[in-house]
């Protein structure tokens, strides 16, 4: 391809409402153009990269059995009611009215047509196991779309979905797909690390993220040198319950007028953040809920959605706190707490001693306050946010926290939406049985955006050579010199005879100006058609190594075949 002819233009323009390095990147290098917030056109150079992305899952899909299929986009209203998700999935599904009246959602996840279709058509045992999989453009109505191709409204996915006759067979399904998960992403040129998960929204027993690391991901990764354990952050259980070995001092009242921080709590006080006990108020559909924990640590609002069986909850507001407690923020306390609150205690505070706690008045605070003696506590339950270096789970080491981007997600359903659906089939013996489910997903464009966050530097993408948009560009730098031109029209046929993807930079532009353009869009490999022609030679760069060869005429296609040929392998 001919860059004069190719829809490919490049922008010196920094966005500016571009964060992550890959949303800004595939802004610059025309791979990338805004529609809407978090609605995105690919264009040509992009759709390429898709494709072999696409390609690379579909090989390994295929190879573990897998079979492809394509459902529909819009989903009838009937089948998300069956599995209480038409309410429950919340305000990210997209809905909408035919013209007749009749509801439907547009798919951000397909476990009910999947499962409606497998109801009908699999009745014996000797059907399964079965494995179907599919690529499509998926629609979540986002709250906050952002970072480019990395949280978007529409986006491109590969979902898969297996069905098993017992647990034994579903978790060899499940496992099947780990390891095809694993080689395509190192496949795909891509650093990953395998996490315990959340099910979350999709329901099921088990569960797994593969998460790229990258500062602009939304996942929070805790992961343990030691001996491997890594988990997404929210499904991390800290237990971090102090040994208070002091005897118990007497209660006093002290006056903390203005005070509202625990930090401005701690330093009026003199103390530790640790001996404090806070609490964080949520409205949840109307209602006051109190978390008491430990001064120095957060909540984790997703283990808090978990426990309360809903999103539908944030931070009070301080006329709220007013209305259901009659005080200001900063002076909620377990001493006098208006009867009938919902409270849940975490386990930071669980044996605390000489305790600082508010009492539901303005400007006063607590000292000494002991449980059992002054108030009462308990059941203790887990909400508090990991941190660098708490304790692993699994051997106790310091534990380490990253940031990191969710790019495949695996789910051992079990029946969660087999016997709700009634997806049964007849076993050996005659009887029925709900189909054990698996699904399995990966956010294709989204591969597409972590690639480049793993794969660039300060002037461009760096394209591993698997998925390039192009495999070789050849640069001319003088179009008006009429042997430099012949040279590279040469060898640009050369390249194309022997199957190489080429894109030619046949453009009137300065030589500074193509290079910058070659750094930015980042193809693997570059011949240089210039001044080393009267010598008998082009320069080849790799923009992935950054190496150089000096390279014959008669050899430069052949040996830059042979260099795509080892990237790949």
């Amino acid at each position: 391809m001919r860059w004069s002819r190719y829809f490919l233009y490049t922008s010196k323009e920094e966005p500016a409402e571009a964060e992550a390095p890959s949303h800004r990147l595939l802004l610059k290098a025309g791979f990338i153009k805004q529609v809407a917030a978090g609605i995105y056109e690919l264009l040509p150079p992009a759709l390429r990269v898709l494709k072999k992305i696409e390609g690379v899952v579909r090989r390994e899909m295929d190879r573990s059995g897998a079979q492809e299929l394509l459902l529909t986009v819009l989903n009838p209203k009937e089948l998300w009611l069956e599995t209480g998700r038409w309410d429950a999935y919340g305000d990210e599904l997209f809905k909408l009215k035919d013209r007749h009246g009749r509801e439907y959602c547009l798919g951000p996840t397909h476990e009910e047509e999947i499962t409606d279709l497998i109801r009908k058509t699999v009745r014996s045992y000797r059907q399964l196991p079965l494995l179907l999989y599919q690529i499509q453009v998926k629609f979540r109505d986002e709250k906050r779309p952002r970072f480019g191709l990395i949280r978007a409204r529409e986006f491109i996915m590969k979902d898969a979905y297996s069905f098993d006759a017992d647990e034994e067979s579903a978790e060899l399904s499940y496992e099947s797909m780990r390891f095809a998960y694993e080689r395509i992403f190192k496949k795909l040129g891509l650093k990953v690390v395998v996490a315990e998960a959340d099910v979350g929204q999709i329901g099921g027993k088990l569960s797994h993220e593969f998460i790229a690391l990258t500062p602009y991901g939304e996942a929070k990764l805790a992961y343990c040198e030691s001996c491997s354990y890594a988990a997404n952050a929210e499904v991390v259980p800290v237990n971090d319950a102090r040994v208070w070995e002091e005897e118990e001092r007497p209660l006093k009242e002290v006056e903390t007028p203005g005070v509202r921080t625990i930090e401005e709590l701690a330093r009026f006080l003199g103390v530790e953040k640790e001996r404090i006990v806070k609490a964080v108020v949520y409205a949840v559909k109307g209602e006051p809920v109190v978390v008491f924990i430990r001064g120095d640590r957060e909540v984790d609002e997703n283990k808090l959605e978990k426990l309360l069986g809903t999103d539908e909850f944030r931070l009070a507001t301080d006329e709220e706190v007013r209305r259901f407690f009659g005080t200001e923020r900063g002076f909620i306390g377990p001493v006098g707490l208006k009867e009938g609150t919902r409270v849940f205690w975490d386990r930071s505070v669980e044996g605390i001693k000489n305790a600082v706690v508010a009492f539901n008045e303005p400007d006063k605070h607590l000292v000494n306050a002991n449980p059992g003696r002054d108030f009462s506590y308990g059941p203790f339950v887990d909400l508090a946010q990991v941190r660098e270096g708490d304790a692993c789970p699994r051997c106790g080491e310091p534990l380490r926290l990253e940031r990191g981007l969710e790019l495949g997600h695996t789910f051992l359903l079990g029946t969660r939406y087999s016997e709700p659906m009634k997806a049964y089939f007849t076993d050996r013996d005659g009887r029925e049985k709900p189909v054990v489910m698996g699904c399995y997903g990966i956010g294709i464009s989204r591969v597409l955006a972590a690639i480049v966050e793993q794969h660039h530097d300060e002037k461009g993408i760096k394209w591993p050579t698997r998925v390039a948009p192009f495999e070789l560009l050849i640069i001319l730098l003088n179009p008006k010199d009429e042997e430099l031109t012949r040279v590279a029209e040469e060898l640009y046929r050369e390249a194309l005879a022997e199957g190489l993807e080429v894109l030619y930079d046949d453009r009137d532009e300065r030589a500074g100006f193509k290079f910058a353009d070659a750094d930015l869009v980042g193809i693997p490999y570059r011949l240089v058609v210039g001044k080393k022609v009267k010598e008998g030679s082009v320069e080849l760069q790799s923009r992935l190594t950054g190496e150089r060869w000096e390279l014959p005429l008669n050899e430069a296609v052949s040996f830059v075949k042979r260099k795509v040929e080892e990237d790949k392998r």
